[in-house]
Parts: C-alpha cells; structure tokens; sequence
C-alpha cells in the first residue's frame, strides 16, 4: 500500500481544542534492546531503508482535557517529538508535574487499536517541537542564513 508510511500534517486547535497538559518530562526515546548490558541508544526517525528526517526521536505523556468526560483512556496520550535537541515548555507548571503546551508541526498516522471484536482507529501523534520553545530544538531561519 503507498500510503502505509504517511504522515498527516494537521491543525493543533483542531485536534486539541482545549489545548494539552504536558505531564511529567519529556525523555528520550530509547531503542529495545533484548542485551541489559548492552549501551543504551536513542531512536532516531528513520526507518529499515534509511530514509527518514535522522533526527532524535523524544516521548512525553499529555492529557487532554477534551477527553475527561470519555474515561480514562481517553485522557492520556503518548507523543513523539521529531528534533535534534530535547523540546522544553515554555509555559510554568500549573501543579507539580503538569505543564500546559501547544505543539508545533503536529502529524497524526492512523493506526489500528484493540483486540478481537473490539478494534478501533486510534493515531500515533508526532510534533516537531512546543509554541515557544527556546532550548534550541527550533532552528531559528534567518539567524541560520546569517551564519551559512
């Protein structure tokens, strides 16, 4: 199928329109490794053939309001961040341990979720980085420019 591998660009206020509280921190994404011993690696996007951005791949927990009323699996969600340095809110905590963000290059890919008779459509959720990020996973343009 041509269109296994596709990434749908999207709007973040019309996935999220109650926005996301980050919860927790963002970590890097670890590859599985079947050896304990064995030095840890983190995941990079790029797939078998080697195609792919080659940028690190980052995984954090949100919540999503919008779900509250729907149960608990369907609060929490796992996203992907897609950028060579580690993505950090800019906003304060609201609590310990909750952060509001928006997402920044947000890109759904439809997925089959479930067991048996139960199966839904569910999404995997990458973003490149969060609304006003200064850690310098955005590369800022015109100062990049400057400098080549």
């Amino acid at each position: 199928m041509a269109l296994k591998d596709m990434w749908i660009p999207t709007d973040f206020a019309a996935v999220f329109p109650q926005g996301l509280m980050l919860v927790g921190k963002i970590e890097a994404d670890e590859e599985f490794s079947s050896d304990r011993n064995a030095p840890r690696r983190q995941k990079l996007d790029m797939d078998r053939d080697g195609n792919g951005s080659r940028k690190r791949m980052w995984k954090a927990t949100v919540m999503d309001p919008a779900g509250a009323g729907k149960g608990a699996k369907n609060v929490g969600l796992d996203i992907t961040f897609i950028s060579d340095v580690m993505p950090s809110p800019s906003s304060n905590e609201v609590m310990p341990g909750f952060c509001p963000i928006v997402l920044e290059g947000l890109m759904l890919k439809p997925r089959v979720v479930g067991n048996g008779e139960f199966k839904s459509i569910g999404f995997y959720i990458r973003a490149t980085g969060i609304v006003g990020d200064n850690s310098g996973a955005k590369v800022n343009e015109p100062a990049a420019r400057k400098a080549a």
